[in-house]
C-alpha cells in the first residue's frame, strides 16, 4: 500500500469496524482529492475496504452467524452522507417516535429530512430517501432532543396531546433532554412546545 493508502486504513480501523463509514473528503488532510481517490480504490480492489454507495466506504465487521460480512450501518452512511455534501441530515418522525416507544408503526422506507434537496441515495443495496424539510425543522440537526420535535410534529396536536405520550415521555428522557428541548421550544408549533413545557416543566425556569 502506498503511503496514503497506509493512513486512510488506520485511521478508517481506529474508528471501529462496520462502525464509520467514511468518504473521501475525510481524507484531505492527508493528500489531494486525487491521490485519495486513487488510494481508496486500492484498498477497496485489495479487500482492505468495502465500497457501500458513491464515494462511501466502510471497514466491515464480519457477522457472527452469517458468517459474511454484516450490512453497512445506515445511521454512519448517511452522517457520511451529510459531511460529503455539507448538508445536515437527521431522522424522520416516525423513525423517532417508534425509537422513543410512542409508536409501533414501522416506516414503510427509510426516510430521513435534510435541509439539502429531496433525493434518493443508493447505500448498501438500500434506497435511502432524504426528504428536504425547512428551517423550523432542520434547526433541531445536531441537538440530543432532535428525536422529541420529530417525534411530536409525526404524531401531530391530535395524538401527541394524549396524556400517556406526556407521561411516558416524563419518565424516559434524561434531564439533559428537557434541559435541551426547553431551551429550543421556540422551534416548535404552539401546541408541541406546550406539550414540551409539561414533559420538562421542573427544568423551564433554570434554562
Amino acid at each position: 500500500m502506498t503511503g496514503i493508502a497506509d493512513k486512510i486504513i488506520r485511521r478508517v480501523r481506529a474508528k471501529g469496524r462496520g462502525k464509520w463509514v467514511c468518504t473521501p473528503k475525510d481524507f484531505l488532510d492527508i493528500g489531494s482529492r486525487a491521490a485519495v481517490d486513487q488510494a481508496l480504490s486500492r484498498l477497496v480492489k485489495s479487500g482492505d475496504l468495502r465500497r457501500v454507495g458513491h464515494g462511501l466506504y466502510d471497514l466491515p465487521r464480519i457477522s457472527g452467524v452469517l458468517k459474511r460480512p454484516a450490512p453497512v450501518n445506515i445511521d454512519s452512511a448517511v452522517a457520511a452522507v451529510a459531511r460529503r455534501d455539507s448538508v445536515r441530515i437527521m431522522n424522520d418522525g416516525i423513525a423517532s417516535a417508534n425509537q422513543l416507544g410512542l409508536t409501533n408503526a414501522v416506516p414503510a422506507k427509510t426516510t430521513y429530512v435534510t435541509d439539502g434537496a429531496t433525493r434518493n441515495v443508493k447505500i448498501g443495496g438500500r434506497t435511502i430517501r432524504l426528504r428536504h424539510a425547512g428551517p423550523n425543522v432542520m434547526s433541531w440537526a445536531g441537538k440530543m432532543s432532535a428525536p422529541v420535535a420529530q417525534a411530536l410534529r409525526w404524531l401531530g396536536p391530535q395524538a401527541a396531546t394524549d396524556d400517556r405520550v406526556t407521561m411516558m415521555l416524563k419518565q424516559k428522557l434524561p434531564d439533559n433532554v428537557k434541559k435541551d428541548l426547553i431551551r429550543n421550544s421556540a422551534h416548535l408549533p404552539g401546541w408541541a412546545a406546550s406539550i414540551v413545557h409539561d414533559v420538562a416543566d421542573q427544568h423551564a425556569e433554570a434554562v
